[in-house]
């Protein structure tokens, strides 16, 4: 195989988050004034960091933006992801036959990223190699986070691949140098430069991918 290490995401390509969380800011927003969809909340702030989302709910919203918000919020996913999350399909078929040493960097909280992996039962596949934007207080779309893990792993990004599925986050990787496969988000393939782009819609036909790709 060409790559000798491979970079996940978490969040929508490890664990099935993504609805969770936005329909968890429907309902806050909702009693702010606002009036978004789970569909428009996916689609405007995915791969996105907090502060972001928070910035565009506060100059927004028709109350008084609530000083809790972020804590609130990370209460009710916490919640919610411990009776509904579930491990995005076809992902431990992967982490079992991979060969090569991989890890996960995401723009939550390192605390998120572990309590999610382990309600999935993940965890214990990762070890150490667990990278969280907040540790570097960089995010997406910087390429920081994956420059920081490909390093901390001990590979040079054109030894890696990282699996995603937002437009920040191949923006992310592009511009560290990486090539990126990108699961399951059709709609960003006419808004990315897909060069370095590997399209895919079955987790479990990642490995063979990696095995066959011809990116250069």
């Amino acid at each position: 195989m060409k790559y000798k290490c491979v970079i996940f995401d978490c969040d929508g390509v490890l664990v099935d988050s993504e609805a969770i969380q936005a329909q968890v800011l429907v309902d806050m927003t909702d009693r702010l004034g606002l009036n978004l969809t789970t569909e428009f909340i996916i689609g405007q702030f995915l791969g996105k960091s907090f502060n972001e989302i928070k910035s565009y709910i506060s100059q927004r919203c028709k109350h008084q933006f609530p000083s809790n918000f972020e804590s609130e919020y990370r209460r009710r996913t916490y919640e919610a992801f411990d009776m509904e999350l579930k491990p995005i399909p076809g992902i431990h078929f992967v982490l079992q036959n991979l060969k090569v040493p991989f890890g996960v960097a995401s723009s939550g909280p390192i605390e998120k990223i572990r309590r999610n992996l382990r309600t999935a039962k993940l965890l214990d596949k990762f070890g150490g190699s667990i990278f969280s934007c907040y540790e570097i207080q960089k995010w997406k779309p910087s390429p920081d986070i994956y420059l920081h893990a490909a390093k901390s792993m001990g590979f040079a990004p054109h030894e890696c691949a990282v699996v995603e599925d937002s437009a920040a986050g191949v923006q992310a990787a592009l511009g560290g140098g990486f090539d990126v496969f990108l699961y399951s988000n059709n709609t960003l393939k006419n808004n990315l430069n897909m060069e370095r782009v590997i399209m895919f819609d079955d987790m479990t036909k990642l490995i063979a991918l990696l095995e066959a790709s011809k990116l250069k």
